[in-house]
């Protein structure tokens, strides 16, 4: 059988499928000489024939029936390997929308680039939205293939997929007078002056819920809906704030913020890659889909740990 070619072995299941070689010939596009011609052919390869001819009743033989057995699990492989073949070629290029919230363009475009190395010839559109709520309408006008968030959204029907933990951390100015304590009441926190995100974003509901828990409200001297202007007026001691630990890894390595160790602190929350529940995927946003579930946690764990090392080992520390 070294000489049967996959050509052959799909005319065979078609007629064994038909019982018909006139009816395989319609469907595969042939005449009914060509298909008999490939039958002959393959019965030759073979060594024993593979149909029972009656008249115009055709029947498999028993050698048949057991040939039909492997051609349909050979022709379902070739199906599986071209379908993989196709998506391949697709994933090399095709075009990627990406949406996420502002916190998360501190680490996504790195995650990013890591994926490019792989997939060189996908084209990348990357929308940062100020806030939440302008990332959930990206989502429901269909703007933005996937979406990353720390919270999903209930406004619309989505498929949420968790991949990294959101450490959130209390942060202050190098010389703030509470800064080194090894626990800092929430109360005591909530009095001080308070630089908070814009209502909508998802920092600002982190930290509502935060001293909702503790009940206090802190006393909010400042809003803005940027996290860059929030970590400048944080340096210049105009008051303490609520940000991502990813935000501040160059500042608190340079020695610009410090953090408060507040009781509760850190937030541990989840970031997660969001699309719509009807959108079926694209092969290149599936395949960044499944790269962020498999790397995205590692490397913002390895970017996190330190930090988080620094900030529990001082905490323990005898006084």
């Amino acid at each position: 059988m070294k000489n049967v070619t996959l050509r052959q072995l799909r005319v065979f299941a078609e007629v064994a499928r038909r019982l018909s070689f006139v009816r395989a010939a319609e469907v595969l596009h042939l005449t009914a000489p060509a298909v008999t011609m490939q039958i002959k052919e393959l019965e030759t390869a073979v060594g024993l024939p593979l149909f029972e001819r009656r008249g115009r009743v055709v029947s498999l033989t028993t050698t048949g029936e057991y040939l039909l057995v492997y051609a349909r699990r050979m022709i379902a492989t070739m199906r599986e390997a071209e379908d993989a073949m196709a998506s391949l070629q697709r994933v090399e290029a095709g075009l990627l929308n990406v949406g996420l919230v502002s916190t998360a363009k501190y680490f996504v475009p790195r995650l990013l680039a890591r994926f490019s190395e792989s997939h060189p010839g996908v084209e990348i559109r990357l929308q940062v939205s100020g806030n939440r709520e302008q990332l959930v309408t990206m989502l429901h006008d269909k703007e933005i293939d996937l979406a990353i968030m720390g919270r999903p959204p209930k406004e619309i029907a989505t498929r949420s997929h968790p991949f990294a933990a959101h450490p959130i951390v209390m942060t202050c100015d190098p010389q703030h007078a509470l800064l080194g304590q090894r626990s800092v009441k929430a109360a005591v926190a909530a009095d001080l002056p308070f630089i908070a995100r814009e209502p909508g974003s998802g920092t600002r509901q982190a930290m509502e819920d935060f001293f909702e828990a503790h009940g206090c409200r802190p006393r909010i001297v400042m809003e803005m809906s940027s996290n860059e202007t929030i970590k400048q007026a944080v340096m210049a001691g105009m008051g303490i704030s609520l940000l991502s630990l990813h935000t501040l890894g160059l500042e608190l390595s340079s020695g610009l913020l410090g953090l408060l160790r507040v009781e509760g602190t850190p937030l541990m929350r989840t970031w997660y890659i969001v699309l719509r529940s009807a959108k079926v995927l694209s092969p290149v946003a599936d395949a960044f889909r499944q790269f962020m579930l498999a790397e995205g946690d590692a490397y913002l764990t390895a970017h996190d740990a330190p930090l988080l090392e620094a900030f529990h080992r001082d905490a323990e520390a005898p006084a």
